[in-house]
């Protein structure tokens, strides 16, 4: 019996990896992307934005993906300090940083053999990452991570009064302590959590709050909201959901999320340098941080973030795009 599909003129054909880490799908972009063009990668990021999009929605949007799908491009570093730079995509557009991306792509680095070692540097669009690989586990030194506002607050349409901090993580979030809401952080209320986050999201974004980054205008954005809560696990810290891009709710911790909460934790006095902390997800998936140094970061005390975890291979995809499909590049509901 023949499985070979015959040839099609036209026809464009992308070769991805798929992976999880704590439960958060990674679409790994392998072979059959047009070229990306720029110096670095955040002009790749600008390019593929600006001329590529349409690969994009191709890949995160139904048929070959779903509204919380999550993706990346792998594309020359920014010099030979890193073995790779890559470019993170979702549902929405390009995200600045991505924890769970940083580990899958950690293990899967080392499983292809594009490192020979297991401790090497990532570029993304924030900055450099140092990723560390071990048989269990993947580790990876963030960016520079900054509490930007404390002690804000937005009145939702329904007339709630919401509390929030915003602090970045390689990208900036909107952090809400759910703790006194009879809303918990379970998969029963998952439809709820994602509206919530929305709401705090646009109402944020609505308010003109000013979210600037010290150095890079294309990083000045409010990309996420984290909602808080106590553990529901034993041995965990605590609990968070992150609702982030058009609400695509993450089912891993978020790790750069973590990045920005353990700056929001020392700057509280909660959490001291080299203590760590460990967050469980909405699906009961674990990251562990630790605060490794402090520093500042343009006007800015910071602290650089240490965030562990691990992925899973889950298939190998090569995806058809035809010129007469009516969903050729997808669509979203």
């Amino acid at each position: 019996m023949n499985h070979k599909l015959p040839a099609k003129p036209g026809r464009v054909s992308i070769k991805t990896i798929d992976m999880h880490t704590g439960g958060e799908p990674l679409r790994v972009v392998i072979d059959g992307y047009p070229e990306i063009k720029g110096n670095s990668v955040l002009e790749r990021r600008q390019y593929v934005r600006e001329h590529l999009d349409h690969f994009r929605r191709a890949l995160m949007w139904e048929p070959r993906g779903h509204r919380d799908m999550y993706g990346c491009l792998v594309v020359p570093p920014n010099d030979k300090g890193a073995a790779f730079g890559v470019i993170f995509m979702h549902n929405e557009g390009y995200s600045t940083m991505c924890g769970h991306a940083t580990i899958a792509l950690g293990r899967l680095a080392t499983l292809l053999g594009w490192v020979s070692d297991k401790r090497f540097a990532m570029d993304a669009p924030c900055g450099r990452l140092e990723i560390e690989v071990s048989d269990h586990s993947v580790s990876f030194i963030g960016v520079p991570s900054f509490v930007l506002h404390t002690d804000q607050q937005v009145t939702l349409n329904t007339g709630q009064i919401i509390k929030f901090d915003i602090a970045y993580g390689g990208a900036f979030y909107a952090y809400v302590q759910m703790d006194e809401s009879k809303l918990a952080l379970v998969p029963n209320n998952y439809n709820q959590l994602k509206s919530l986050g929305g709401q705090i999201k646009q109402a944020i974004i609505q308010s003109k709050l000013p979210i600037n980054h010290p150095y890079e205008a294309d990083l000045s954005f409010l990309y996420g909201v984290i909602l808080i809560g106590g553990p529901i696990s034993p041995g965990v810290d605590s609990r968070n959901v992150c609702v982030f891009a058009e609400q695509e709710v993450d089912r891993c911790p978020t790790g750069s999320g973590v990045m920005g909460r353990l700056a929001l934790h020392y700057q509280q006095q909660s959490l001291k340098l080299k203590e760590s902390i460990r967050i469980e997800s909405i699906v009961g998936s674990i990251f562990s941080g630790q605060i490794v140094e402090t520093t500042h970061f343009g006007p800015h005390q910071a602290i650089i973030p240490k965030v562990s975890g691990n992925a899973s291979i889950t298939g190998e995809h090569i995806f058809h795009i035809d010129e007469d499909d009516l969903f050729k590049y997808g669509f979203i509901l």
